[in-house]
């Protein structure tokens, strides 16, 4: 499908609520560029000999950008004409809510009891209470809740699934923290947010060796994709919210893969100097979206920011109808 196509039929039919397991996070918080998948190494190795690495769109370079995650990037776009309005990415603390806002199920690793200071792995069902706190319910017959009663000390790891099976690109999350029995006063709305997320619950909630546990992050780390990681404050991530994008995103993703990767193409080439034969659009959030560019000197990755924040799939929409035209008159 070419570019008028896109303007005169662009439409979303996936953007009905998703189920949970069939929802992914809108992805990567740092673009890369002029680096291909397959030269990893020489990513970590700039990290380590020269500080982290953002990524802009700036002629085809990458370039080294000194700021902490939660500012906002600078990018210059390689077109002619007016420059786009500048705006910030999500940070790290929004990232890790959405990602927990989306996964259901994760990895708990609790302090063993037979096997004093070895991490013992289960896999843990979870919901979050208001300020993004896990929730479980567990049974005093599991080997984790007799481990947490020891000792309390544990880390929860949270994985989205990648969009292109590509596990190691995915996002990813690590909270550590103390996970203790909730208190009786908290359990009404405790156990109202985890059985709304996990409806099969009902079957055993009530059953006397089930308790209801609450996890309080000390420390969180991000891990959005290669090379873009960082610790998060447990102030900026239980203040954020998830992506209003998040449940959209999906099949946002889907139909412009499926229908419009001339599209894709085109913006690549207009916002970023890239020619690309294939585009694949691997995230999308409130602020932008990044592509997956197949060149002729390799694959190669991009973010391009929205002209203005998009609260919900239609502006989504409005707003990648307007840059396909813009694309169109400048080409």
């Amino acid at each position: 499908m070419d570019a008028d196509s896109f303007v005169s039929g662009l439409n979303y039919p996936q953007f009905q609520r998703v189920p949970p397991a069939c929802r992914s996070m809108s992805g990567a918080y740092v673009l890369w560029h002029n680096i291909a998948l397959n030269d990893v190494s020489a990513f970590f190795l700039a990290n380590e000999r020269f500080g982290p690495l953002r990524a802009t769109v700036t002629m085809g370079e990458t370039e080294r950008m000194d700021m902490p995650p939660t500012e906002p990037a600078t990018r210059q776009h390689a077109f002619t004409g007016p420059a786009l309005p500048q705006v910030p990415e999500p940070t790290h603390a929004e990232r890790v809510r959405t990602l927990l806002s989306l996964v259901p199920v994760a990895t708990l690793s609790t302090l063993s009891r037979k096997q004093p200071g070895y991490p013992f792995g289960s896999l843990m069902p979870f919901a979050l209470d208001s300020a993004g706190r896990p929730i479980f319910l567990i049974s005093k017959m599991a080997m984790h809740t007799q481990n947490l009663i020891d000792d309390p000390r544990c880390s929860l790891f949270v994985a989205q699934v990648g969009a292109d099976g590509d596990a190691l690109g995915a996002a990813r999350a690590t909270l550590m923290g103390r996970a203790e029995k909730v208190p009786d006063n908290d359990i009404a709305p405790v156990r109202e947010k985890y059985l709304n997320r996990h409806e099969n619950s009902r079957y055993w909630v009530d059953f006397s060796d089930f308790s209801f546990f609450r996890l309080q992050p000390i420390d969180l780390y991000y891990v959005g994709g290669f090379g873009v990681m960082g610790w998060v404050d447990v102030q900026e991530y239980e203040h954020a919210a998830p992506d209003p994008l998040a449940d959209a995103a999906p099949g946002i993703l889907a139909h412009m893969n499926a229908d419009h990767v001339d599209s894709m193409i085109l913006l690549a080439r207009s916002h970023a100097g890239i020619e690309a034969v294939e585009a694949t659009m691997t995230s999308v959030d409130r602020l932008g979206f990044t592509l997956r560019l197949k060149t002729i000197d390799g694959v190669k990755g991009i973010r391009v920011n929205f002209l203005h924040e998009a609260t919900t799939p239609q502006d989504t929409r409005a707003l990648l109808v307007e840059m396909v035209l813009q694309a169109k008159t400048r080409a």
